[in-house]
């Protein structure tokens, strides 16, 4: 079972950014697509991004283009979700997850990792 560990989520006011880091241990990241999805309570969750592994091409959803930004780092083997001009409505806990290929589809996805809550109020 690959591990993949969050971090970086917190409070943060409307307008505000935050950087999440997906860490991974005992595999390699840069051999998968990695997605980030989030949860708001009540909803399904739903793709955010994705970085493929074979030529580093990025996916985001209509919902966070322009705003948030997604990169990899295979020396230090992490995956970051860079958000910028946050919104009350992106409130939610956001996953990494890695797949053998790039998706934006939950079903897709067969490692996760245990989330980090991403709250934007002011």
């Amino acid at each position: 079972q690959l591990q993949l560990v969050e971090s970086g989520g917190g409070l943060v006011h409307p307008g505000g950014s935050l950087r999440l880091s997906c860490a991974a241990s005992a595999f390699t990241l840069d051999y998968y697509a990695i997605g980030w999805f989030r949860q708001a309570p009540g909803k399904e969750r739903e793709g955010v991004s994705c970085i493929s592994s074979s030529d580093g091409s990025t996916y985001y959803a209509d919902s966070v283009k322009g705003r948030f930004t997604i990169s990899r780092d295979n020396a230090k083997n992490t995956v970051y979700l860079q958000m910028n001009s946050l919104k009350p409505e992106d409130t939610a806990v956001y996953y990494c997850a890695a797949a053998p290929w790039a998706s934006m589809t939950v079903a897709d996805f067969g490692s996760w990792g245990q989330g980090t809550q991403v709250t934007v109020s002011s």
